[in-house]
């Protein structure tokens, strides 16, 4: 069992972290003993590193939510959430990869640009 202090720490994030994933209904606040701190269980820590991991991979909090809420959702409602965040996920590949050639031929230009520039310095002075 952690305090919120110690299962923040625990999970990476910070405490308002914590207090905002209970407001929006990820984690469960648990109650406030007459003396003392909450505790929280290891099940609420699992819960912020999957919320966290999720975040990681680009899903939203409200996927996110969806995403916990799988094991009461019909079958064709969690094939329609999978297939529209592999369309997502696809597009994002996509635009990856036009990046990344743009970025490899920024590269591969400036790179030729300075070996020509260097080329005439050393050529100069046996040309001219």
């Amino acid at each position: 069992m952690y305090t919120i202090s110690q299962l923040a720490k625990s999970a990476g994030v910070n405490v308002e972290t914590v207090r905002y994933y209970e407001r929006r209904g990820l984690i469960e606040q648990p109650d406030k003993p007459t003396e003392g701190y909450r505790r929280y269980p290891v099940t609420t820590l699992n819960r912020i590193r999957f919320i966290k991991r999720a975040q990681e991979l680009g899903f939203t909090l409200e996927e996110i939510s969806h995403l916990l809420m799988l094991d009461n959702t019909p079958c064709q409602e969690v094939q329609d959430m999978a297939s529209h965040k592999l369309v997502s996920v696809r597009a994002k590949m996509a635009d990856l990869r036009r990046l990344e050639t743009v970025f490899f031929k920024i590269v591969v230009t400036l790179c030729l640009n300075i070996k020509l520039h260097l080329l005439r310095l050393l050529l100069v002075p046996y040309l001219g």
